[in-house]
């Protein structure tokens, strides 16, 4: 079978589409779920370049050779419709919902339908899902709506309600190890996972970008400052410089380790990770006190909150730093 920019945990999901495919019993709108990084914007494009396509293949897939296929390929098809935002993590604006409106004013061009994939929906915000609410109760004619989140919750009810929810499930753990050892990673892949959330895409990506190296030598930092081995200001300014993990993802391992070390303080079951990360914990706990663990665990969880607004980066870890320094010191 052809995989035509599928991973190889979404074919499952490809016989499934595909079904609607030839039963020609193609649904408004999917709502396509699952957990970050499992490839849901891969295999919402391959299911509206096989309703665009005017030849698919015996898979269902699109063949890759008509005008359909070349417009799509060009990212130049009349009939396909991109809803995101302008910048990463930012909202949907009302403005880009009411081009899209104007836009579903018109007869699609081709014989096909036109397919419209918001992604990630959930970034829609009050006034734009208001306004996103009114297409899918006046599609138009032929059209047909993919939207795409991690966090489903996120979006309205009332916009829940009108799409057919598809939950794109975790891949099997050995087709997962076998895509993964095809990129070249030669490494634990269970620790490989846990650092990435499970999340296959990303795990792949810290692989081939060397991110798991980064993430020894940060704890190395974090475990030097507790022992007062570190400098604090310049840790902060070699943090905050780091373009691979984002500070958000840094400081999402500073709060790992946090709850790690309160699970261990309370004797909470956990799954054990390498010795030396294990070692280091141990090593940590008997100084620590653990209604200040528990004040210093909200001061990073503030801290993280404030990554996404204007906050200086080096400042924000300065202050964490020492905050960490100060909790081994009595």
């Amino acid at each position: 079978m052809r995989t035509n920019g599928l991973h190889p945990w979404q074919l499952d999901d490809w016989q499934r589409l595909r079904a609607y495919l030839e039963q020609d019993r193609i649904p408004q709108a999917l709502l396509l779920t699952g957990q970050a990084g499992l490839g849901k914007r891969q295999l919402a494009e391959c299911y509206a370049r096989a309703l665009l396509c005017h030849a698919r293949t015996p898979d269902g897939q699109a063949c890759g050779e008509c005008q359909g296929c070349r417009l799509s390929a060009a990212h130049t098809h009349p009939d396909y419709v991109l809803v995101e935002s302008d910048e990463p993590g930012k909202a949907i604006g009302i403005d880009r919902i009411r081009q899209l409106i104007a836009q579903l004013s018109l007869k699609p061009q081709s014989q096909a339908c036109r397919v419209v994939i918001v992604s990630p929906a959930d970034q829609l915000n009050t006034a734009s899902a208001n306004a996103f609410l009114k297409c899918l109760e006046e599609p138009g004619e032929r059209t047909c709506f993919v939207l795409i989140s991690a966090t489903p919750s996120r979006l309205p009810a009332t916009i829940r309600s009108r799409c057919q929810t598809w939950l794109c499930r975790q891949p099997d753990s050995q087709v997962l190890a076998t895509w993964l050892k095809q990129g070249g990673f030669t490494g634990s892949i269970a620790a490989l996972l846990r650092l990435c959330g499970g999340s296959p895409i990303q795990a792949r990506h810290y692989a081939e970008q060397g991110i798991i190296e980064v993430h020894q030598s940060c704890f190395a930092d974090w475990f030097g400052i507790a022992k007062g081995k570190r400098d604090v200001v310049t840790i902060a300014e070699n943090w905050s410089k780091l373009e691979q993990p984002s500070a958000s993802e840094l400081m999402a391992w500073l709060i790992e380790w946090l709850v790690d070390l309160v699970k261990l303080k309370t004797a909470v079951e956990r799954e054990p990770r390498d010795a030396d990360y294990e070692n280091a914990l141990q090593d940590l706990c008997p100084r620590l006190e653990l209604p200040r663990l528990h004040r210093y665990y909200d001061q990073a969880l503030n801290a993280r909150q404030l990554l996404t607004t204007q906050v200086n980066k080096q400042l924000l870890f300065e202050q964490l730093l020492i905050g960490w320094l100060q909790l081994h010191t009595r």
